[in-house]
Parts: C-alpha cells; sequence; structure tokens
C-alpha cells in the first residue's frame, strides 16, 4: 500500500537549469493517513468518582480492572478511559481500543499529560497525537524505513549567477502560490523551502568559507502542516513531530536528521548574539574566515596599541568592556571600538580576551586541549613541532584559522608568544601547510 501509493511522486522536482526552478514536491501519503486516522472518543463514567485528580475530567473511572475497561470500551476504534491501577493503588492508566484491541499505557502528569517522551496540555490531545503515530506506523510502517533512499535534499541547487533571478522567482510566487500535489489553506511551498534554497545558494557561492558545521537539530512543534526538508514526506503528529536547526532553520524527521550532512548555513536572523556564539556558527553565519570580534579587535589594537605597557596584562574597566560586548551583540561589524569612544586599548583587550573566554566551546577545543599539553611536553624540539602540528590539524577549520590569525598577532606584539605550545609553530615559519 504504501509503495504504490507514491510511486508516481518524485523525490525532487528542481531542475538542473535554474531558470526552469520548481519547488520540490511534497509527498502526501503520510499526511493523507493522518486525515484517515482514528478520532479519539471518550467515554465517561456515569457516576461521581471519589479521589478522582483535578487534572483528569470525566474520562476517568476510578478503580478498576483490565476487563471492565474493555467492556466499557465496546469495540470501538479510538474509544479511551483512564483507570486507577488495581495492583498500584496511585498509578493512573490510559485504556484505548486501536486495532481491535485494547491497548494499556501507564499514565504521568507532572504539569502535563505524558506516557512517553511528548507533553500534552490534554488528555485529549495526547490520545489524538497516539491515534495518528499508531495508525500511521501500522499503515506504513515499511514506507517510513525506506523514507530516506531518495532524499530531496542531495538535489537541491542552482547556479551562483542565477541566484538572483532565482530569488525574484520565489519573491513574486508568495504572492501568487504555485500548484502543489497537497492543498491545504496553510500550506505555503514556498516558505517551506525557504531554508533549502538559501543553503543551495550559499553552497555555490565562492566567496563562502567551507567550514563544515553540523546542524543544531532540536525538537520543534509545528503549526499547521509541515513536511521534511529532507525526505519531503509529511511530519505527522500534533506536536514535535520533527526537528528544527536553530541556526538554519531546517526543518526534518527527527530519524532524517541522523542523515543530514553536516552543511548548515547558518542565518543571521537566528543568532542573537556575537559572544558566548559557537565560533563556527558565526564565522559561516558572517561569511568570513574568522569571527569578526577577532579581526576588528586586533585591527584596532595593531593600529595604536603596539607599543602601549602592559598589553593584555593592564586590564580595562569592565564596565566599558561590558559596553564594547554590548556593541558587538548590537550592531556586529557595525560597532565602533575606535579610539574616539574607547581611548584605553586596554579595553580592546580586555573585550577580546571577554570573547574568547565566552565561546561556548574554545579556540583549542575540550578534545585537543590535552593533547596540545602532552606535545608541548616532549624534550626534542622537531618532535615537539611535529606534534603540535598533528594537533593543530585535528581542529575544526574556522578554530585553526582563528588560532593562526591570533598567534600572527601576538607574534606582532612581540610579547607573550609562549602564551601557548601552538604559538611556536608560526614562530617557526608564518603558519602551517
Amino acid at each position: 500500500m504504501a509503495a504504490s501509493s507514491n510511486s508516481s511522486l518524485s523525490g525532487s522536482s528542481v531542475s538542473s537549469d535554474a531558470e526552469e526552478y520548481q519547488p520540490p514536491i511534497w509527498k502526501s501519503y503520510l499526511y493523507q493517513l493522518q486525515q484517515e486516522a482514528p478520532r479519539p472518543k471518550r467515554i465517561i463514567c456515569p457516576r461521581e468518582v471519589e479521589n478522582r485528580p483535578k487534572y483528569y475530567g470525566r474520562e476517568f473511572h476510578g478503580i478498576i480492572s483490565r476487563e471492565q475497561a474493555d467492556e466499557l470500551l465496546g469495540g470501538v476504534e479510538g474509544a479511551y478511559i483512564l483507570r486507577e491501577s488495581q495492583r498500584q493503588p496511585g498509578c493512573y492508566t490510559l485504556a484505548l481500543r486501536f486495532g481491535n484491541q485494547t491497548l494499556n499505557y501507564r499514565l504521568f502528569h507532572d504539569g502535563k499529560h505524558f506516557v512517553g517522551e511528548k507533553r500534552f496540555e490534554s488528555i485529549h490531545d495526547l490520545v489524538t497525537d497516539g491515534l495518528i503515530t499508531l495508525y500511521i506506523e501500522t499503515k506504513a510502517a515499511e514506507y517510513i524505513s525506506k523514507m530516506t533512499t531518495n532524499p530531496i535534499y542531495e538535489h537541491i541547487g542552482y547556479a551562483t549567477l542565477l541566484r538572483e533571478k532565482v530569488s525574484r522567482k520565489l519573491s513574486k510566487s508568495k504572492n501568487e502560490p504555485r500548484k502543489t500535489n497537497v492543498t491545504h489553506e496553510e500550506h505555503t511551498t514556498v516558505d517551506k523551502i525557504s531554508s533549502l534554497v538559501r543553503r543551495a545558494a550559499l553552497t555555490h557561492n565562492d566567496n563562502h568559507f567551507n567550514y563544515e558545521k553540523t546542524h543544531n537539530f532540536k525538537v520543534h512543534t509545528f503549526r499547521g502542516p509541515h513536511w521534511c526538508e529532507y525526505c519531503a514526506n509529511f511530519m505527522w503528529g500534533l506536536i514535535a513531530q520533527g526537528v528544527r536547526c536553530s541556526d538554519c532553520g531546517l526543518n526534518v524527521h527527527k530519524q532524517c536528521s541522523k542523515h543530514v550532512p553536516n552543511d548548515c548555513q547558518p542565518d543571521l536572523k537566528r543568532i542573537k548574539k556575537v559572544y558566548c556564539c559557537d565560533l563556527t556558527t558565526l564565522v559561516k553565519a558572517h561569511n568570513t574566515q574568522r569571527p569578526m570580534v577577532v579581526d576588528i579587535c586586533i585591527r584596532e589594537i595593531e593600529a595604536r596599541g603596539l607599543k602601549s605597557e602592559g598589553l593584555y596584562r593592564v586590564s580595562g574597566f569592565t564596565e566599558h568592556i561590558e559596553d564594547v560586548k554590548m556593541a558587538f551583540d548590537r550592531d556586529g561589524e557595525k560597532a565602533d571600538i575606535s579610539a574616539n569612544v574607547y581611548p584605553d586599548i586596554n579595553i580592546i583587550t580586555g573585550a577580546l580576551k571577554l570573547y574568547f573566554r565566552d565561546l561556548p566551546i574554545p579556540v583549542i577545543t575540550y578534545d585537543t586541549y590535552s593533547k596540545f599539553i602532552d606535545a608541548a611536553k616532549i624534550s626534542n624540539a622537531d618532535e615537539r613541532l611535529e606534534a603540535v602540528h598533528e594537533v593543530l590539524m585535528l581542529l575544526p577549520p574556522a578554530h585553526y584559522e582563528t588560532l593562526r590569525y591570533l598567534m600572527i598577532h601576538l607574534k606582532n606584539t612581540g610579547r607573550c608568544l609562549s602564551i601557548h605550545p601552538a604559538a611556536h609553530v608560526w614562530q617557526a615559519g608564518e603558519g602551517v601547510e
């Protein structure tokens, strides 16, 4: 049933010619199944039940056996009741009729109702979501297991030279929605492919620094129908239907997220701060080799601070350093840290040190730090240099480039070259090839 229902649906409708660009064809099979899923039918208790928990309604029937629950459900698909366990008083069970049998689930409440990972505001929503999931996973088990075999994700893309022309087409189509295989008033195709289109354009942009970055997927509840941007299939359920990358906005099934390449292209609109932001995320969002904080601060320091006494040793005023931090968070690369605003160069060095201190993953990453320490302990100079070189190659590209630039800067200051064993690599030569 699953295979035959979609035999004519393409995994992608993106032409290799950007002039004929068409949005992907969203596969409707799972959406249709959700529409067919049984609806919840609450079986109300005719009597007032003593000691009924305040967060349950009249579907609560008190202490009854499984056999009594089965009889009350009467074989009606989607019917459900709540009961207190006879064997374990104080424990509550959801009895649900599905697939010509009664299913019993241990029910919990911590402010929201749940039987698994998902939390619901009401029992009705919990049962509705459960029936959808049971129905789809029963009817389309084989289909779901093969969803990732022909993803649209790998076929999305178009030429860089035609990027603006395609963008204009997409902008125009917001006012004139295209016809798609799935017709629903709340479903706008252009909105669903926006992150795919942006990613494809950036992937083919010669000015974009190709630093590999994993997606930052988090469980997400989508309002209205949504389709997976990896496999093009419907994301079923009432809540937590899939995951969304908080850096680029890619929406996919949880199971599909395991197959998505490490090609996240962060969207500046989603990057709330400059400080405390992952280094690779920041440079990819700004399309730079290094964090612009590092570039701007180092340029300012080398322009007017190389002859200052106690550079990086003397601290600037904390309040002024925080002002610089807020300026970068607010204005980004337009932040003004000139001598007219901050005449004390120690404020700028303090802001740079604070940036490195606030990184969630240090420039010298956690997994390479101990390796650098071990390399520094090698007594033979040539072997030590080679060991440091090997560890440097383990750093993520954005971290490597930032560290390289920082070491060259420290060499230019004529001070602090022993801040880290890696400094000797750039002291010996102008870089690591």
